[in-house]
């Protein structure tokens, strides 16, 4: 590298010191290193045996990690570079002391993480902390990682359960259902902060827990723990293990697809966080675990059903739309800054009465983030129904007529029949005194919307002798034509068709 170095500058007709430095992966004081050493000096180094070490064989790799990735400890260093060197013979404090030698000229030094460390007895106590991680590439594309650590007090084992979206109650309630499956049985206590997924207020210590997950803990039958408000000290090892998931398992990795992700966080807690040697407790934490803290741990199984028993509440707005997934779902108007429960199913967004438990509403799940999903009829005036504006209708122009009418109006326009009925009763009085007839010829047609009866009387209202032609079956004369051309499109789709479209 020495002469390459050197080749490239070419006394000063070359490359730049900083040209070099990008091309071959150093730091540009190592550069300015060799470029000052003369030829007997750089002779020296190159014979002295004990100048060489072994990582110096796979030392442009390892700045090229420091470089993009400068929080990475020399210990993960080691085992990403033993991946591509599998016949690399060195010790773990050499390759710390090598990694420290290179951050001093490459990066900036690591800030060191200090926790205090308590006591505890085996199958007391679990410490739960959720935490996320930004930037991590899926498939090419840069995604936040959502996760909750779980750390056994007394062996240290750890479980991550993992999440694509941000952690609500029923995920949190199904991550801790993994982690104790993972365990083989549940602690006493779980510790958490002060989250809104476990605590939803503190009143002098007095805890307001979360109804859904308190349902669940109660029934598992652990206790829940909160420590004091901004006071991460009282629950450090889980703390100091949310830091080791981010930069000792995930960061500087990339993933092809959410299931290769899931596989190596899987492998990495069975071959590195749990077979380590923990630094306090001098074992591995799978080791220590199945000998001093298993047989302690209380007897686990999911409660049956617990994923489909208690509804989840939402309060609606006052606009009458609740909250699901990043996306908003209208409720009727008579809970409008009401509490409702929901539940998804199958693909749809159930949504009942809390006090009746009745039904109120259903939507289908949109896989998207930030839309609104509306059913117009919940902002309607339900006092008012349909059957009464089709009594209306019938009294204008007969019964008979009416039903006629209204059955062409449902038909074109089904989905705002509603809206179709009260247009046609203005359009009704607009034209009166109506043409019997002409409302006869129209209600025998497959379908008609109101603005199409619109249409058809106002063309009626400007040459009813056009109309009165028409049922003689006599040719109309050719001034009669020039006085209609205004309204030939129309007949002549009509004549066409059976039926105007819009």
């Amino acid at each position: 590298m020495i002469h390459t170095i050197k080749s490239l500058y070419n006394n000063g007709q070359g490359s730049s010191i900083k040209a070099i430095s990008q091309h071959l992966k150093v730091s540009r004081n190592t550069v300015r290193k060799y470029l000052r050493m003369d030829e007997e000096s750089i002779a020296q180094q190159q014979s002295n045996p004990s100048r060489y070490k072994h990582l110096d064989d796979c030392r442009d790799y390892i700045i090229h990690l420091l470089e993009s990735f400068p929080k990475l400890s020399a210990v993960k260093v080691l085992r990403k570079v033993r991946e591509c060197y599998p016949s690399l013979n060195v010790s773990d404090r050499s390759a710390r002391r090598y990694v420290r030698d290179l951050k001093e000229t490459t990066t900036l030094k690591q800030k060191r993480y200090y926790q205090p460390v308590l006591d505890m007895v085996p199958g007391v106590q679990c410490q739960v902390d959720p935490g996320e991680l930004r930037g991590v590439l899926i498939d090419g594309v840069e995604t936040t990682l959502y996760f909750v650590v779980f750390v056994l007090s007394f062996s240290r084992l750890m479980y991550v359960a993992l999440s694509r979206t941000p952690v609500d109650t029923e995920r949190f309630i199904q991550m801790h259902d993994e982690a104790f499956r993972y365990f083989g049985g549940c602690p006493r206590e779980c510790v958490y902060d002060q989250t809104k997924l476990v605590v939803l207020q503190e009143h002098y210590r007095e805890l307001e827990v979360n109804p859904r997950f308190h349902q669940y803990a109660t029934t598992v039958g652990f206790q829940v723990k909160a420590c004091r408000g901004y006071d991460p000290e009282s629950k450090g090892k889980v703390e100091a293990g949310v830091k080791y998931v981010k930069h000792n398992g995930l960061y500087g990795e990339t993933f092809k697809s959410w299931p290769a992700l899931e596989g190596y966080l899987s492998n990495w807690l069975k071959e590195t966080a749990n077979a380590r040697i923990h630094a306090t407790t001098n074992k591995p934490p799978q080791a220590y675990y199945d000998a001093q803290e298993r047989s302690f741990m209380q007897p686990y199984a999911t409660p049956e059903g617990f994923q489909d028993q208690g509804l989840m509440t939402r309060k609606a707005d006052k606009t009458g739309l609740i909250s699901w997934k990043a996306n908003k779902y209208s409720v009727p108007m008579a809970y409008q800054n009401s509490r409702v429960e929901i539940k998804p199913e199958g693909g749809l967004l159930l949504i009942y009465d809390r006090q009746t438990q009745e039904e109120i509403a259903r939507h289908h799940l949109h896989s998207g983030k930030g839309h609104i999903v509306k059913n117009n009829n919940h902002y309607r005036d339900p006092s008012q129904a349909i059957a009464d504006h089709e009594q209306a209708i019938e009294q204008h122009v007969g019964e008979s007529l009416g039903k006629r009418l209204c059955q062409c109006l449902q038909k074109a326009v089904p989905d705002n029949y509603k809206d179709q009925l009260v247009g046609l009763q203005s359009v009704l009085k607009k034209y009166e005194p109506l043409n019997l007839s002409l409302l006869e010829s129209i209600s025998h047609r497959p379908s008609v919307s109101a603005r199409q009866v619109d249409e058809l009387l106002e063309a009626y209202s400007q040459a009813p002798e056009r109309y009165q032609e028409e049922t003689t079956f006599t040719p109309a004369s050719p001034e009669l034509l020039t006085q209609l051309s205004a309204y030939q499109s129309v007949l002549s789709t009509i004549n066409r068709t059976g039926a105007y479209h819009e």
